[in-house]
């Protein structure tokens, strides 16, 4: 098994069983699993159709701080499942369909991380969009 597999908050996410059709990571989580960075901080999942049913069996929805999507925490916040990512730029459906498959698993694509951490500007989005620069990641 390799290092995102082992990794404690993906097996948290896959106990879930939710249908991997369903779901794709976003936020760190496609540099994580590029072995870009050691530690995702967190698993930021964005959920549609059954995925996003059985989410909200799992826990209480809120309000997601950065845009207008409601959101799940799962595992003290480990996982975090959302029902859209920055609506105004993507959809659902696009993010998922369009999405990378590494081990089995849906990441958003590059262009969206690079997006949303320009957009964001924190000081780890910062760092991370060097990290992308670092592996060539062109802008």
């Amino acid at each position: 098994m390799n290092v995102l597999l082992e990794h404690p908050y993906i097996q948290k996410l896959l106990t879930l069983d939710l249908p991997r059709t369903d779901y794709v990571i976003a936020g760190s989580g496609p540099l994580f699993a590029r072995g870009w960075i050691d530690d995702p901080g967190d698993i930021d999942v964005v959920a549609r159709g059954a995925a996003w049913d059985i989410a909200q069996q799992l826990g209480e929805t809120s309000q997601a701080p950065h845009s207008s999507v409601l959101q799940i925490e799962l595992f003290d916040g480990a996982v975090e499942i959302l029902n859209g990512w920055f609506p105004e730029v993507w959809s659902v459906d696009t993010l998922i369909d369009e999405a990378d498959i590494i081990e089995g698993i849906r990441f958003v694509r590059l262009s969206v991380v690079a997006t949303t951490k320009k957009r964001l500007q924190r000081e780890r989005d910062l760092e991370h969009l060097r990290v992308m620069e670092k592996h060539g990641y062109q802008f």
